[in-house]
């Protein structure tokens, strides 16, 4: 069986949440100012009280509105897909499986979580939302969602990938969105940073400050996030609820389940649900592959730390190379995140993730190879958990395991990455730990 379909009403009616079965628990988000825990109260300036009840709620499952939905039906329930051509490629006995999430409107698996942040803010009035976006999937995804619930929708979109993405920032605009390159001179910090640094690529954390600072500064205004919060890994779970049944119906299970991190949404997506399973015994792997570039599980540090170089959120408790760290410009912009969501850490702190880190050229080269067997050109970050996909394959070709990964979107606007790669302008690149160990240093002094 190539293709695994679901009927339509057969798409879960339910997130699932995972916070009640991590072993060890969450550790709570802290006030800056006061250290102390932050309560719904602190977040309601820029968040809606339906999406702060998710961030922490402890019941594991959370009914999906009908609104929602209605809209996840255009896309959803999304396909799983055997690659028997890869498989056959490399000569493995290992049977490779892929969630496809890039057949959503924008191309990947984002709109999971745009789509509930943007009814949720409309339930409640909120006329107005800002955001940040690193490759531009995930401003794309608010935009559209915001054009259905006729919100209006800021995005500050990471000066880097800005200039390589243009044709993200033509969706946005499309969809009705207003786009800024980030740092700009749109807000304090923007001006400030480009003061010191006017050349600088700019980074998710300052493009985060900038969207709470215009969000602070409107009434009529939320901030939305794109991964890292505990409601975003909620609404993602609909990919991994869904991968249950199907792999079910093409009588196989899991042995490894594999996604690119940056923030870790899409990776924890597909992985939760299977957690209770693991839990009650069952062996999987579950195995997070992120840039060596930017490696937050792999090089930074299990802490409290800011989301934003303004620190301007709560601190969170997650895996962090530091709230100022700026990445180089790889061409994985989605995955250029200073810190790990706190659900993917907590996994990753009892033993239940692996975290692995590779280089930006041998996951293009994963990509091209996939594009060539399966008829499908990936999006960067993609790449990632392709490449690790063959990385688990070829451990022992003779292995019959079953793989799982999230192909968490397509490359189709990536073209400029893809034609750098071939042309010879792309190289490795390994952040230097001196000065990763000078970002960590200056970490909020917690306890």
């Amino acid at each position: 069986m190539k293709k695994i379909i679901l009927r339509e009403d057969e798409m879960p009616t339910r997130w699932y949440n995972v916070i009640p079965d991590i072993p060890n628990g969450l550790e709570p988000p802290l006030d800056p100012e006061t250290l102390q825990p932050v309560g719904p109260e602190k977040l309601a300036a820029v968040f809606p009280m339906g999406l702060l009840e998710q961030e922490m709620s402890q019941e594991r499952f959370i009914d999906i509105p009908q609104e929602v939905l209605e809209i996840y039906k255009i896309w959803r329930p999304s396909p799983l897909v055997r690659a028997y051509k890869l498989e056959e490629a490399l000569g493995t006995k290992a049977k490779i499986f892929f969630k496809n999430e890039g057949v959503s409107p924008v191309g990947s698996h984002k709109p999971n979580s745009a789509v509930p942040q943007a009814y949720y803010n409309k339930r409640e009035g909120v006329k107005r939302l800002t955001t940040e976006t690193g490759a531009g999937q995930w401003g794309s995804a608010l935009s559209m969602a915001a054009s259905r619930f006729g919100l209006e929708c800021k995005v500050y979109m990471v000066r880097v990938s800005y200039d390589q993405k243009p044709y993200r920032k033509f969706i946005m605009q499309t969809f009705g969105a207003e786009v800024a390159a980030s740092p700009s001179m749109d807000t304090r910090t923007g001006r400030a940073i480009l003061a010191r640094d006017p050349d600088t690529p700019g980074s998710l954390g300052i493009a985060i400050s900038e969207a709470l600072e215009d969000a602070s500064a409107h009434d009529d205004t939320n901030y939305a996030l794109g991964s890292v919060l505990n409601h975003v890994v909620l609404h993602q779970s609909i990919t991994g609820l869904e991968a249950k049944k199907q792999m079910e119906i093409a009588g196989e299970y899991p042995d490894v389940i594999i996604g690119c991190c940056g923030g870790g949404s899409n990776f924890a997506g597909l992985m939760v649900p299977f957690i209770p399973d693991y839990l009650d015994g069952k062996k999987i792997e579950f195995i997070g592959y992120e840039p060596a570039s930017c490696p937050s599980m792999t090089g930074g540090k299990l802490a409290y730390d800011s989301g934003d170089v303004a620190m301007m959120t709560p601190l969170l408790y997650m895996y962090t190379l530091g709230h100022d760290f700026v990445p180089p410009g790889i061409h994985a912009g989605g995955l250029r995140y200073h810190g790990m969501a706190p659900i993917v850490s907590a996994l990753v702190r009892d033993g239940i993730v692996i975290p692995k880190a590779v280089h930006q050229m041998e996951c293009f080269e994963a990509g091209i190879l996939f594009a060539k067997t399966e008829g499908i050109i990936p999006a960067p970050e993609t790449t990632h958990a392709i490449r690790g996909a063959i990385i688990e394959a070829m451990k022992d070709p003779k292995e019959p395991k079953t793989i799982l990964f999230n192909f968490s979107g397509h490359g189709l606007i990536d073209m400029a990455a893809y034609d750098n790669y071939l042309n010879g302008k792309l190289s490795d690149y390994s952040y230097p730990q001196e000065q990763i160990d000078a970002s960590l240093a200056r970490l909020p002094k917690v306890g």
